[in-house]
């Protein structure tokens, strides 16, 4: 199943280190099967507040995305990044075709009190 990186990063002044961050990053999904899927995109704010940017990475499953984030590879270039930007970042497994809300729906139901 698809599992993504997430990343919400704040404003930051540019910098070489991030533009080498950037360079490098890419180079670094590969054997992971890991690839952009939002990167360097103005977002729209519908609700609430959203300063920043938004980074999703996309893998092939949680397994890959964890592997990548541990690489020695990637930690090697992540302080470039760190240094300059603050931002939180998670990793998440998606859904499959199959998933149904309902299904969500009706188990949180059952979960209330009566």
């Amino acid at each position: 199943m698809s599992a993504y990186a997430i990343a919400h990063l704040q404003e930051a002044t540019p910098h070489p280190e991030i533009a080498e961050y950037i360079e490098r990053i890419s180079a670094t999904f590969a054997p992971y099967g890991g690839r952009f899927l939002v990167h360097g995109a103005q977002h729209e704010v519908r609700e609430g507040a959203w300063p920043g940017h938004v980074v999703v990475i996309g893998f092939p499953s949680l397994d890959d995305a964890r592997a990548w984030w541990d690489s020695a590879a990637y930690q090697d270039i992540a302080p470039l990044r760190s240094r300059h930007i603050d931002g939180d970042i998670i990793l998440v497994p998606g859904v499959g075709e199959e998933y149904d809300a309902a299904g969500t729906a009706a188990a949180m139901r059952e979960a209330v009190p009566a």
